[in-house]
């Protein structure tokens, strides 16, 4: 392995061990049940980094690893300060849930986070948002949303992150 692959290996992998190794510690995101109560969730996983609100009332507080990390955790909070439900959203199970010709980018955004890297594409006249992931639990892989001018999602892609290549 060369020194430039050790160092880039080393940084991608630092920041995501850092945080499992803090949050072993204390509680891993899918332990958290439902019925537990906002300030659990705070007390046991810090503050969110990313916070919306979402039509159905509830509210989505968002836990990335990102930029180098493969997982973001959402734990939507109902009205009452209660959690409806945890789930790692970086999954090509999640990835589905996105409806081309429907979604937005703000659909996008409230669903998996702020994207690691956005692109433009003039020739496409497309924007990309794209976030790291961890496909099948295997492969270190990146999922691209591409936009068009109106913001209306008109295609996704996985393929591997360029950071892994050897």
């Amino acid at each position: 392995m060369s020194p430039i692959h050790a160092m880039q290996y080393g940084r991608a992998r630092c920041a995501p061990i850092a945080i499992a190794l803090l949050v072993a510690g204390c509680a891993t995101p899918a332990s958290i049940p439902p019925g537990v109560s906002q300030n659990d969730v705070q007390a046991r996983l810090g503050a969110p980094r990313e916070v919306y609100h979402l039509p159905d009332d509830t509210t989505r507080w968002l836990y990335p690893t990102q930029p180098f990390g493969e997982y973001t955790w959402a734990a939507d909070i109902d009205s009452h300060g209660r959690v409806v439900s945890i789930k790692q959203v970086l999954t090509m199970e999640e990835f589905g849930r996105a409806r081309i010709g429907e979604w937005t980018r703000q659909d996008v955004l409230v669903h998996f986070g702020r994207p690691v890297e956005t692109a433009y594409f003039p020739l496409m006249r497309r924007h990309v948002w794209s976030y790291r992931f961890l496909q099948d639990g295997v492969w270190y892989s990146m999922m691209h949303f591409y936009f068009d001018p109106d913001g209306v999602l008109r295609l996704t892609q996985a393929g591997p992150d360029p950071e892994e290549q050897n």
